[in-house]
């Protein structure tokens, strides 16, 4: 199968970049290299961009969409918070911009033998963003007590049936593991009112959204990677992340927060007294959407948001 992958806010993530042609970028996810294109063209013969993505389809389809740039690109085969580690490899300390599409991509969710869909089938279930790991999503579904099913599908999912879920999902692994999309899917349905069934998105949705989100660790990989990401820019550097739900904007919109104004002195102080000082600041105090137009040829682009942090300029360089 083909990867296929429309890039959400793409128009906005390169404008709000500010690329300076000779500059250094990174695209932590990689996908199928549509952001990444884009940056490229813009980039001189002395401009380089370094794109990394942990998924194998996507690395040999970027590869391939990629190859005429030659040596403005370098590809690697990781997760994004190894960022520093693999600019390191390169000699690279500090970078221009950074680009994050967090997510699923278009190509993982219409393969069904990669096992993120409750729509394609009845594939094995899988949902690994990285063949490598050997923990599956059948593996979670089966071994993961009721209580933390219950966890991930409140919390990840903010499903209001998560504890019948988890209460089905338990008594029906009792008779024999569930090990396809299909069969989970059934069980989730039986585990919503008839009359929810019939209105709104699918029933499965957040339940599936909630396994991935949890297998992958996604949300722990975030959170632990952006300060460190946005200790990675050049002073003017900027970093663009575009999210697809609410607890990942969540976390990008508090650290951008954080980011920006770090003191941590009681509110009644007069003067701050603990010597945090800004290391930027968040461009867009609220998030860019997407276009009724971009929505309408791509019915993906809407739940994305795109927030950009500015990395402070030259005068507090090092602190």
């Amino acid at each position: 199968m083909e990867f296929k992958h429309k890039s959400v806010l793409l128009k906005e993530t390169i404008e709000y970049l500010k690329i300076n042609p000779e500059g250094t970028y990174v695209d932590g996810t990689l996908g199928g290299g549509g952001h990444a294109y884009e940056i490229l063209s813009r980039l001189s013969p002395k401009g380089r961009l370094i794109g990394i993505d942990q998924d194998e389809d996507a690395i040999k389809a970027a590869a391939g969409r990629l190859a005429g740039f030659g040596d403005k690109v370098r590809i690697v085969r990781s997760n994004y918070q190894r960022m520093r580690e693999v600019l390191e490899g390169y000699g690279i300390l500090k970078v221009d911009g950074i680009v994050l599409d967090l997510g699923v991509s278009s190509y993982q969710l219409d393969d069904p033998d990669r096992g993120f869909t409750y729509r394609n089938g009845d594939a094995p279930l899988d949902m690994r963003m990285d063949n490598r790991q050997k923990f599956t999503a059948k593996d979670l579904v089966n071994t993961y007590s009721e209580m933390e099913l219950y966890r991930v599908i409140r919390d990840y999912g903010e499903d209001k049936f998560a504890k019948n879920i988890a209460k089905h999902i338990a008594a029906a692994r009792k008779k024999k593991d569930i090990e396809t999309t299909g069969e989970l899917t059934e069980i989730i349905k039986a585990a919503i009112p008839a009359k929810v069934r019939m209105s709104g998105s699918h029933p499965a949705k957040r339940t599936f959204q909630a396994i991935r989100i949890e297998l992958n660790g996604e949300l722990e990989v975030l959170k632990g990677s952006l300060e460190d990401m946005i200790d990675i820019l050049k002073p003017g550097g900027r970093i663009c992340i575009i999210s697809f739900h609410s607890l990942e904007d969540r976390i990008v919109k508090n650290i951008f927060k954080k980011s920006e104004n770090p003191c941590t002195c009681p509110k009644d102080f007069p003067v701050c007294v603990c010597g945090k000082i800004p290391i930027g600041k968040a461009v867009n105090k609220k998030p860019v959407l997407p276009s009724e137009e971009e929505i309408g040829y791509n019915s993906r682009a809407k739940s994305a948001k795109l927030r950009v942090f500015e990395k402070m300029g030259k005068e507090i360089e090092g602190r």
